[in-house]
């Protein structure tokens, strides 16, 4: 991974927020490591005598985010937070906003917590694709502890209040000094330091480490003789605009890697194994309607069947979405993403394609394994990121 950090560039930074602002462009610029809205960032600083932490503000991309787009949390109500054995959502929103210094700032990440729990000034964390790669892989466990042995880490749990609660349990006697970050399994990795060039330059480093693995012991091969087949998207848009209540978008991807992705054999069950990162289920949904036949109506009223049966498996109060699909994997054509506007569609896209890679790339190392369908319902319905999902203007 190319370390894009250059001199001239840091030196114009005026501040400890002008350079918090400077190296979170730097990780956005970078698919592989962020995508649409995820990762978050941080710095801890002192104002009017009290320390504060400035944490990377819901809704704003790190590629694009400014000085404004940090929220101010004074940092002795997030530690307090920390140590609760129970926090609600609704509270630990409440508790955030009562403790920011600047109320016109936008939300607080929910992550939040855990940047201020972590002692060092700079905080960095990504979703990045080579190492939820590894982790998502059913040896995921054992090869992530070899890679990354001095760094903590942690099992999936749901992230926000939960994650930092447990991290905050597994570090009460741990030697911080010795640990060069965090990684998280089917989630993602965090790195630190009292400097954001070294918090950046060990991300970097730390991801590197996972793509030579992969290429060394997973390279990915993709097969450039695949079938293509003809499609009747117009009908397929016809169903969907029914089913969606709206006139929906359709992204049609018939690239090299979209078509090897549905040449497999038994796309049911190598097509609908999971999200790579909790965050892509908000865009995608768990599975992706597969077509393996030309027969879209009935294939479109199993996939609504079998999703309001997902939900009522899991629901308690929830209200549930729309139940059609997100997304369509075709035998032998490739994959179609559905969204209300174009820009949605290809969003959705984007992350399909960085999942179609890692389930690739997984298989190779022995198969692909995402959290589990609980697990996945936890996060979908999550209110905290239903709402954040909702401010994204698309």
């Amino acid at each position: 991974m190319k370390n894009l950090y250059t001199k001239e560039a840091a030196q114009k930074c005026k501040s400890d927020l002008d350079f918090r602002v400077y190296t979170s462009n730097l990780l956005g610029q970078s698919d592989s490591l962020v995508l649409h809205g995820g990762g978050n960032t941080s710095v801890k600083t002192t104002i009017d005598g009290e320390e504060i932490l400035l944490v990377k503000g819901s809704g704003w991309d790190l590629v694009s985010i400014k000085a404004e787009g940090f929220a101010p949390v004074k940092m002795s109500t997030l530690l307090e937070m920390a140590a609760l054995k129970e926090l609600s959502d609704t509270d630990m929103v409440s508790g955030q906003k009562a403790a920011m210094i600047d109320k016109t700032a936008p939300n607080p990440s929910v992550e939040a917590i855990l940047h201020a729990l972590i002692p060092f000034k700079v905080v960095d964390h990504t979703h990045a694709d080579a190492v939820v790669t590894i982790s998502n892989s059913t040896n995921g466990q054992t090869l992530i502890e070899e890679l990354y042995k001095d760094f903590l880490i942690v099992p999936y749990v749901m992230p926000g209040f939960i994650l930092a609660h447990t991290i905050y349990q597994m570090t009460r006697d741990f030697d911080w000094s010795s640990c060069k970050g965090i990684v998280l399994h089917n989630h993602g990795i965090f790195t630190f330091d009292d400097d954001a060039k070294i918090s950046y330059d060990k991300m970097i480093d730390a991801v590197t480490m996972a793509e030579e693995f992969l290429m060394k012991n997973a390279p990915l091969k993709i097969n450039k003789n695949n079938p293509r087949i003809d499609l009747d998207t117009e009908l397929l848009q016809t169903l969907l605009n029914k089913e969606k209540g709206m006139e929906v978008s359709l992204h049609i991807n018939t690239s090299l890697l979209a078509r090897c992705y549905a040449t497999k054999e038994d796309l049911s069950t190598f097509a609908t194994r999971g999200v790579l990162t909790p965050e892509h289920i908000l865009r995608t949904k768990r599975v992706p309607l597969i077509l393996e036949t030309q027969d879209i109506a009935p294939a479109l009223k199993k996939y609504i069947k079998n999703y309001k049966a997902y939900f009522e498996r899991y629901a308690k109060e929830e209200m549930m979405l729309n139940p059609a699909p997100n997304y369509v994997v075709i035998k032998d054509f490739g994959i179609i993403t559905i969204g209300k506007s174009e820009k949605e569609a290809l969003v959705i896209n984007d992350v399909v394609e960085h999942t179609m890679m890692a389930v690739l790339r997984a298989d190779a190392l022995g198969g692909y394994k995402s959290i589990s369908e609980a697990d996945s319902f936890e996060m979908e319905y999550w209110e905290l990121e239903q709402n954040k999902l909702k401010a994204i203007k698309v």
